[in-house]
């Protein structure tokens, strides 16, 4: 349901004369004011089960499809809409259910406080009209749009902020609402406003954190003749800080360090432990360009000097350019293997059988270094386990997939590598996502 009763109109939504509303009556016609009475077991369990349906989600835009749908069940009303007011008090967003025709719903716009509902808008009060071509404010409906006769509003208020009106039209048996379908909408969206506050205050919530994580990630230097690109995508369902993180620097000796790692945990002691721990490693890595198994063995020495020792899988390593070409030293601590794309499409992941322990555990436990090749516009790919990891399918399955995602874009710039990765499944993640991607220079100088 979109507008009929609601055109456009420039008017302000707050303005005009006060509700023409319906008023209830008791059984010898006298007007009943005061609180709606309790609800009998059935409509109270109808009511619930439309409360239950409304908090199964956080998503704020979620939540509100879930109101409109609870709400025309729970009535047994034809249509059901919810008009999303702005600061200003314009309806910025409509929710509705009813009308399949997508095309309509555009068509149609947003309501602007013109019509019947303009009485809702001004007034917050409940509204409901037996007969909407009757109504003195009504100003019909447009083309296309479905004729509706009775009307059933309540404002959706939230912090004793009006957010938005949710409204029905015509019930399915063709009889009026009445005072019982007024009472279960009234309750329905005095919860409703509960799940709208906290769904925004999620949604808040996760964009600080995200943002937060972000910041505590640097920007990659300019690594050439090495083209890189690195991203960071956060965990789609909680607002949790992450301890994913990926850097990368030129060191002394000419070498480019890179490094992917993880920090165990997720609340708001990870991300701080994050930026210590990345800074403690950048610190080892230019004070000795050691191979990569010392410097992760020094960095396992250095974090025992915590209470309680932080613990993170990671892959640090060094690509250097010599006689035979560039090569990759690395070291893995308990970290998912680089993958290692050629130019051809051709794909390996770099596993070697000596697969170190997580850091920050048992600092007597030696590390490994291991050294491949990396080919002419060959592309190393370093990732967290965000990316392959699901709750519903084995890591194996999630390492396969990659590989040949990453095999059809092996001449892409690493940005648009990254980019597609991230994607390719809908910006949907179990976990935080850090990739970095260095792609090889065609010929070796060194």
């Amino acid at each position: 349901m979109v507008h009929g009763p609601w055109r456009r109109s420039h008017d302000s939504p707050r303005s005009g004369p006060a509700p023409v509303d319906e008023p209830r009556q008791a059984a010898d016609g006298a007007a009943v004011p005061g609180a709606p009475p309790a609800l009998d077991r059935q409509s109270l369990q109808r009511l619930l089960g439309a409360v239950v349906a409304i908090s199964a989600d956080r998503d704020p835009r979620t939540v509100l499809h879930r109101i409109v749908e609870a709400a025309t069940h729970l009535v047994g009303a034809r249509y059901g809409a919810l008009g999303v007011l702005g600061e200003g008090g314009a309806f910025v967003d409509l929710i509705t259910m009813g009308i399949d025709d997508p095309q309509l719903c555009a068509d149609m716009g947003l309501p602007q406080g013109h019509g019947v509902l303009h009485t809702l808008v001004a007034d917050r009060r409940t509204l409901r009209v037996s007969d909407v071509a009757a109504h003195p404010r009504a100003a019909g409906f447009p083309p296309g749009h479905p004729v509706m006769r009775t009307l059933l509003g309540v404002p959706l208020v939230v912090r004793d902020t009006v957010y938005g009106d949710l409204y029905l039209a015509d019930k399915a048996d063709g009889t009026p609402f009445d005072d019982d379908d007024e009472h279960l909408l009234t309750a329905l969206a005095s919860a409703a406003s509960v799940s709208i506050e906290n769904a925004r205050l999620y949604e808040h919530l996760k964009r600080a954190a995200e943002h937060f994580q972000r910041r505590m990630l640097p920007v990659l230097p300019d690594l050439s003749p090495l083209r890189a690109a690195a991203r960071y995508e956060p965990a789609s369902e909680l607002p949790k800080l992450g301890g994913d993180w990926y850097d990368a620097m030129v060191l002394p000796d000419g070498a480019t360090c890179v490094v992917v790692g993880d920090v165990t945990g997720h609340d708001v002691e990870v991300a701080p432990l994050m930026g210590q721990l990345r800074n403690m490693l950048r610190a080892l890595a230019l004070d000795r360009c050691e191979p990569p198994g010392l410097v992760v063995s020094r960095l396992d020495r250095a974090l025992m000097m915590f209470e309680d020792p932080p613990t993170a899988t990671l892959v640090f390593g060094r690509i250097e350019c010599g006689r035979e070409g560039y090569t990759f030293g690395w070291s893995n601590a308990g970290h998912p293997p680089p993958l290692l794309i050629g130019a051809e499409g051709d794909t390996r992941f770099l596993a070697p059988m000596r697969h170190g322990i997580p850091v920050g555990i048992d600092e007597t436990v030696p590390r490994f270094s291991h050294t491949h090749p990396l080919p002419p516009e060959s592309t190393l790919l370093l990732f967290t386990d965000g990316l392959v990891e699901r709750r519903d399918q084995d890591i194996d399955t999630g390492l396969r997939d990659l590989a040949e995602d990453a095999a059809s874009l092996a001449t892409a710039p690493p940005d648009e590598l990254c980019d597609a990765l991230i994607t390719r499944r809908g910006h949907v993640f179990d976990d935080d996502v850090a990739v970095l991607a260095l792609r090889i220079p065609a010929s070796c100088t060194g």
